[in-house]
């Protein structure tokens, strides 16, 4: 048998050569094997091997009949959902941060990410006693707010996107909340996800009228009881739009 921990090195190894070959072909613009392989010290069958799996799947290049590989289109779509990311966290900082102060409690903008809902970026109101910080946390999708407006934006493109976690004995129930949803454009969350936690939630849309955030305002119930939150709730729908907006996306009414 072989050595687990020498196949998962060389795993390792592998994967971080062709990095180094796309961040490589990145400044250069295009280069041949013999050059690259130079580059990373390997020999030239490593650096064509490496290559060769890199084209595959669309990431590299071949120029040609001229024997030069550069970067592929393969490449765009995960780059674009990171300009996305970055963008709507650009475009939000401000609206945030003005809800944040005008409302007196944390508000946060959250993406979807592999079944659950990570928040990117947070922006703190004055009071004494705030949440939990959030900034890089992972959240269920199902029992928080922001969870749920991204759920209900992904269940209408796809049925089956409903995550894993989901109890089985809930998920009738949830389907038809999240209809209601994606109807009205926001989604609470009443000490679903944490005893005592409060938080109410709605959608950011990119240009194209993809929603690829949520931005949520959450607090302590004591001082989001349900009534707070119906009041708000205007407040921050309306604090998506403006994100939305700056993210080149028109809504008319």
């Amino acid at each position: 048998m072989g050595n687990p921990v020498r196949t998962r090195e060389s795993g390792v190894q592998s994967v971080d050569r062709a990095i180094t070959l796309l961040e490589l072909m990145a400044v250069r613009g295009e280069a041949g094997v013999s050059e690259l392989a130079a580059a990373l010290d390997v020999h030239k069958s490593t650096a064509f091997r490496l290559l060769g799996a890199l084209e595959e799947h669309g990431l590299v290049e071949q120029i040609g009949d001229r024997g030069k590989y550069r970067l592929g289109f393969g490449l765009i779509p995960p780059a674009g959902r990171v300009a996305e990311r970055l963008e709507v966290t650009t475009q939000g900082r401000p609206v945030c941060e003005e809800l944040a102060s005008r409302l007196g409690e944390t508000v946060n903008i959250a993406i979807p990410d592999r079944g659950y809902a990570v928040n990117v970026d947070q922006a703190r109101g004055p009071a004494m006693v705030t949440t939990y910080n959030w900034l890089g946390r992972i959240t269920p999708m199902h029992n928080t707010s922001s969870g749920k407006v991204l759920l209900a934006a992904a269940l209408t493109e796809d049925p089956d996107a409903m995550p894993d976690d989901v109890p089985a004995r809930g998920r009738k129930k949830l389907t038809t909340e999240l209809s209601r949803v994606h109807e009205l454009g926001y989604a609470w969350s009443i000490e679903e996800f944490e005893t005592g936690l409060n938080a109410v939630a709605s959608p950011v849309r990119d240009h194209s009228g993809t929603v690829v955030a949520a931005l949520s305002v959450s607090g302590p119930a004591y001082r989001l009881p349900a009534e707070r939150i119906e009041e708000i709730t205007t407040d921050v729908v309306a604090a998506g739009r403006e994100i939305s907006h700056r993210m080149g996306f028109w809504q008319h009414d």
